[in-house]
């Protein structure tokens, strides 16, 4: 092959990669369209409007508890949407309404136990999650909760190491079970 053919072709092989890579380029675009980070939704955009949609729900709610103030299964989607927006009083009085119609339901006691928690009155989560337990020797949520509360509240070492050996009674088996076994042996090392 001459140089000048050589030369030709490299000329060609050049033009038509060019065109090619435009051509998938463009094609690529069509498909996949380039928004400019000043018309992508921003993440506080998001939060509020979840924080909306979540402000509708629980209007709805209400609207649906005037007309039927003993809707226990509103109440509790209530007091679980306070919950979610960390609305501490707002989902305590939920699940109390709650509560009041049905004393012994141990989830709805548990994620009042943990309200109570999360706004600082641990002697009252406390008193929640045994209550929970007591009403339901099945419900586990309520056992390992009072364990945390315990440990890290209260500094109860004993008292959290029991919850725990309860939990453990009603959950033997599984990762919670598990985890649960290990943070007790080191908690028995502290405690001697």
């Amino acid at each position: 092959m001459k140089k000048e053919n050589a030369f030709l072709f490299i000329v060609i092989a050049f033009v038509v990669g060019i065109v090619v890579g435009v051509v998938a380029t463009v094609l690529y675009e069509e498909q996949n369209p380039v928004i400019p980070s000043s018309v992508k939704p921003s993440t506080s955009n998001n939060a509020q409007a979840m924080k909306a949609d979540t402000q509708k729900q629980i209007s709805i709610l209400q609207s649906l508890l005037k007309e039927d103030p003993k809707n226990q299964k509103a109440l509790i989607e209530l007091g679980n949407l306070y919950f979610d927006a960390e609305q501490f009083d707002p989902a305590i009085q939920a699940y109390s309404r709650a509560l009041e119609i049905d004393p012994r339901n141990a989830d709805v006691r548990t994620d009042m136990g943990i309200m109570y928690r999360r706004k600082g009155d641990f002697d009252r989560a406390i008193a929640e999650f045994k209550k929970a337990a007591e009403d339901n020797p099945g419900h586990v949520n309520s056992r390992y909760n009072l364990g945390v509360v315990l440990l890290h509240d209260k500094g109860d070492v004993k008292g959290a190491i029991k919850a725990w050996e309860d939990f453990l009674k009603v959950e033997p088996a599984g990762p919670r079970a598990e985890n649960i076994r290990n943070q007790m042996e080191k908690l028995r090392g502290m405690a001697k």
